[in-house]
Order: C-alpha cells, then sequence, then structure tokens
C-alpha cells in the first residue's frame, strides 16, 4: 500500500516558466532606470531565452544580458542578487496545488520533496508556493551533494520518510532526471506533462492535472 509521495519542485509544484516571465517583467519595471535603452520584450525574451528552463543557472544569463545590452549602470551582480532575493515573491503554482496536497495530507501520505537545484535558492520557492508545511522531508541537491537521477537521493528521501520503495511513488516532469531515477530507485512513477519533453515512456502514469494524482494513488493501491 502507498504510504509516500515525494515530488520534483520545478515544473512540477511550481509552474516556472511563468513564474519566471512574472518576475523578469517586474525586474524590468523595478530597474527601468538602468535599462531604459532596452526595450522590455527584447529584455524579458533574452532573458528566457538564456535561462534555458532554468537549466542555466543565473550568474551566466546576468552577465550575458549586460554584455550583449550594453547595461552600465548597474552591474550583473546587482541583477542576480535581486533574482536571487526577490524570485520568491513571483512563485506560481500548478492549478490545484494547495487543494492536492491537502487531500494527500488528509488521506494520511507522508509527504517529500526532491529538487535539484541551489539550497537556499529552492528553500525560498517552497516557502514562496506556502506549502512548506505540507512535506515530511525536503532534500534538495547542492545540501544533499547528490542529484538526481541518481538512486541515492531519492533512497535518502524514503529511508528518513521511513517507508519502503515499493509504497513509495513520484512524481515529476522530466522524464530522466524524475521518472528514470524514481523508478532506478523502485519506485511507482507519475509523469505530470511538460510542453519541454514529448512523453515518458517509463512513467507508470501520466498526468495533465495535480487534481489527478488522489485517484491515481487509488487505483496503484487497488492493483498491488
Amino acid at each position: 500500500m502507498n504510504k509516500s509521495v515525494l515530488f520534483d519542485l520545478d515544473g512540477t509544484l511550481l509552474n516556472r516558466d511563468a513564474s519566471v516571465e512574472q518576475f523578469i517583467a517586474v525586474q524590468y519595471d523595478q530597474l527601468y532606470p538602468h535599462l531604459i535603452h532596452i526595450p522590455k520584450i527584447d529584455y524579458t525574451n533574452r532573458f528566457i531565452e538564456l535561462d534555458c528552463h532554468g537549466y542555466v543557472w543565473k550568474d551566466k544569463v546576468y552577465q550575458n544580458l549586460v554584455t550583449q545590452f550594453e547595461i552600465e549602470t548597474i552591474t550583473w551582480q546587482a541583477l542576480l542578487n535581486d533574482y536571487e532575493t526577490q524570485f520568491q515573491f513571483h512563485c506560481v503554482p500548478f492549478s490545484n496545488l494547495v487543494e492536492m496536497l491537502n487531500t494527500l495530507k488528509q488521506q494520511g501520505y507522508l509527504l517529500g520533496i526532491i529538487s535539484n537545484g541551489r539550497g537556499e535558492f529552492q528553500n525560498r520557492a517552497i516557502s514562496g508556493l506556502g506549502i512548506q508545511d505540507y512535506f515530511d522531508v525536503i532534500l534538495i541537491s547542492e545540501i544533499e551533494g547528490v542529484r538526481k537521477p541518481t538512486t541515492e537521493i531519492f533512497q535518502r528521501a524514503m529511508t528518513r520518510l521511513g517507508v519502503l520503495a515499493q509504497d513509495s511513488v513520484f512524481v515529476g516532469d522530466n522524464p530522466d532526471a524524475d521518472i528514470l531515477g524514481a523508478k532506478s530507485a523502485g519506485m511507482r512513477t507519475i509523469w505530470k506533462y511538460s510542453s519541454q519533453w514529448l512523453e515518458a515512456k517509463e512513467a507508470d502514469v501520466s498526468i495533465d492535472d495535480l487534481s489527478e494524482i488522489p485517484s491515481i494513488l487509488e487505483l496503484f493501491d487497488e492493483r498491488q
């Protein structure tokens, strides 16, 4: 019987694309005196391109922006600091996130997050979503010293929860880091649809909306 559900963060619980679009538009408006010579659409679009859905850390992104747009009155370090401290206030959840978490907690599931990324930044994002109190464990790769899809980080989370792999489900959007990684640890998997990837063939189930998760877990239990 399933006892725990673990989640990826970016692209699964956090609508990162929407969050980035919201943040970068606000950053431009707030720092307009420094960016006045750059059309807003050029600044925001180039940031999103350089960001590569979060796979390029923002020091490189801002260094490129400062060089390409010849920004002279504010440093890339200051832009990066603004990102690191202010992004948390622009975190957009996927639909039905809180409702789904409430349902799972009421049903007695242990919940966790396993996220690749920088520790302080990811913790701020989780706080920005206002969901930190739902989770019994939160593992972030920088803090743990190991990244998905390495089996160890999944096993470490289950050990801390005191559950076995056959009693655990992982929900994520990345077919390799999330789905294959969790499968290698012996977990059942739910793929959260992402426009970045066409499919995740190895996933046990695919979903479009987080609200589908409770009923999927019931089906898993029936099949055990």
